[in-house]
């Protein structure tokens, strides 16, 4: 049996790639903050942690590692938007995006590490159309996945020598927590509950996609209409996706 180990594994999207993995037959190891979400199921290990405990989340992940040799998918989906302007964030605000978006998934990475490379198996790290390009009032958001973006596609050049697949998933809007942020006053939010979300998708729709372009092999899959645009307009001319974007969230 194959074993996948998701972080943010209760949320939307992680819930619902969980779902369609073990509808394949595979193992899945869910780890988030809160995990009553998770239904009792015989392919599924729920696992309790708040990535920002980081004696809470070096226990999980070495009882993780311990507990599955063998790694056939690591996927780094646990995340946290912030919305605001700059001028107005303060350096706690800023680090905390990082803690969850960024350094949560290098720690993941790096103690699964010989799990992954025993199974000759993929990390699949999920970005946002944010990891690419620019994104209106979220600076610390675009630049914690570009971060992420920036790790994982420099991990590929390591661990390719090992038969290890590194992938990028990269959507754009997905509803997973529409009017349910359980945000706080420095504008961070829970993954997928922005009110000014453009062609919205399910978590269910997102995660074929992605699965979909797993099994491709495919380095990096946009996900959704937008996010395939995005990444085509932004190839081409930077500056015509900013006024897009500009314009479409903030609604003029």
């Amino acid at each position: 049996m194959k074993t996948a180990v998701i972080s943010g594994g209760a949320g939307g999207l992680g819930r619902a790639l969980g779902q369609l993995l073990r509808a394949e037959g595979w193992r899945v190891v869910a780890i988030d903050r809160d995990i009553s979400a998770l239904a009792p199921d015989a392919g599924l290990i729920a696992r309790q942690c708040d990535l920002t405990d980081h004696a809470a989340r070096d226990a999980v992940l070495a009882q993780v590692a311990q507990d599955y040799p063998r790694v056939d998918l690591a996927i780094y989906n646990a995340g946290i938007t912030q919305i605001g302007d700059f001028g107005a964030m303060a350096e706690a605000t800023h680090r905390r995006v990082f803690e969850v978006n960024y350094f949560a998934a290098i720690e993941m990475a790096r103690v699964l590490l010989p799990n992954v490379r025993a199974a000759r198996g993929t990390h699949l790290a999920i970005s946002s159309v944010a990891g690419f390009a620019p994104l209106y009032r979220r600076v610390a958001y675009a630049a914690s996945k570009h971060a992420l973006e920036g790790a994982f596609k420099s991990l590929a050049s390591e661990e390719a020598r090992h038969g290890v697949r590194v992938q990028i998933a990269a959507p754009a809007f997905v509803a997973t927590n529409i009017g349910n942020p359980e945000g706080g006053a420095d504008g961070t939010a829970r993954p997928g509950s922005a009110p000014d979300g453009i062609d919205v998708m399910s978590p269910e729709a997102a995660a074929r996609i992605i699965l979909r372009g797993l099994a491709r092999g495919a380095l990096f899959i946009p996900v959704g209409r937008v996010a395939r645009a995005s990444w085509w307009i932004n190839s081409l001319s930077p500056r015509l996706f900013r006024w897009l974007m500009e314009r479409r969230i903030r609604g003029e």
